[in-house]
C-alpha cells in the first residue's frame, strides 16, 4: 500500500462512504419525490433535474446542518466542561494544555502561532469557527431548500402562493424538521461520552485502554 494511502485512510474511508450515501440518497430520494410527483399528475424529473430541487437540498442540509451543529458546539464545550472518567473529557483539573500556549511554539509550529496577536487569536478557536460556519452555510441551505421543497408542495396541493425564506423561517414545519435532528445529534454524542467512562474500544482514540480504570479521565 501506498505511504500516502496509508497515511489517509481515516478520512478517505469516511468521505468516501459519505460520497457513496450521498449518492444513493439521491437515487432513493429522487424515487420518491417522482412518486409523490405522479400522485399530483406532474411529470417525473430526471435523477440530474432532481438534483436541483428543493426536495433533495432540503434533506441534504437539514442533516448536514445538525451534525456540525452538534460537532462544534461540541468542541467548544469539551473545551471548557469535563465529564469525570470519560474518554471524550478533557482531565478535570485541566484548562490550556501547554502546548496550547504560544510560549511552547516550535519553528515547524503553524504560522499563526509564530506571529501571534489576531491572527493566533483565531487559530486558537478555528476549529470551532470552521464547523460553525459550515454549520451556519447549511442551515441557510436547510433554509431556501425547504421553502422551496414547501412552495412546490403548497402548489401541488392546494396552487398556494408562494411564501419568502423568512416567512418559512416562522414555521412549525422548518422548525420541527431542525429540531428532530439537533435532538439526535446531541443525544448520540451524550450517550458515547457516557458510555466511554465504562466500556472499551481497543486501538482506538475514542476509548480509553483497555486496563484503565472507570474513574480515569482522559482527553
Amino acid at each position: 500500500m501506498p505511504r500516502w494511502l496509508r497515511d489517509n485512510m481515516l478520512s478517505i474511508a469516511m468521505l468516501g462512504a459519505f460520497l457513496v450515501f450521498l449518492l444513493l440518497q439521491s437515487v432513493f430520494g429522487w424515487q420518491v419525490h417522482n412518486e409523490e410527483l405522479s400522485q399530483y399528475g406532474a411529470e417525473p424529473l430526471s435523477w440530474w433535474a432532481y438534483l436541483g430541487t428543493g426536495h433533495f437540498a432540503e434533506a441534504v442540509f437539514e442533516n448536514w446542518e445538525s451534525e456540525f451543529l452538534q460537532m462544534g458546539g461540541y468542541v467548544l464545550l469539551t473545551a471548557y466542561l469535563v465529564q469525570k472518567g470519560s474518554a471524550e473529557s478533557k482531565p478535570e483539573d485541566q484548562t490550556d494544555r501547554p502546548e496550547d500556549n504560544r510560549d511552547h511554539a516550535r519553528p515547524d509550529s503553524p504560522w499563526p502561532v509564530r506571529v501571534g496577536g489576531l491572527p493566533l487569536v483565531v487559530y486558537r478557536n478555528s476549529l470551532a469557527i470552521a464547523l460553525l460556519m459550515i454549520f451556519g452555510g447549511a442551515f441557510l441551505g436547510h433554509l431556501f431548500g425547504g421553502v422551496a421543497a414547501y412552495n412546490q408542495e403548497q402548489a401541488l396541493e392546494s396552487g398556494a402562493a408562494p411564501i419568502s425564506a423568512w416567512q418559512f423561517l416562522g414555521t412549525s414545519d422548518f422548525w420541527f424538521q431542525s429540531m428532530q435532528n439537533w435532538q439526535s445529534e446531541f443525544l448520540a454524542v451524550g450517550v458515547l461520552i457516557l458510555l466511554s467512562i465504562v466500556l472499551r474500544q481497543h486501538a482506538s482514540p475514542e476509548s480509553k485502554p483497555v486496563t484503565a480504570p472507570h474513574a480515569q479521565t482522559s482527553a
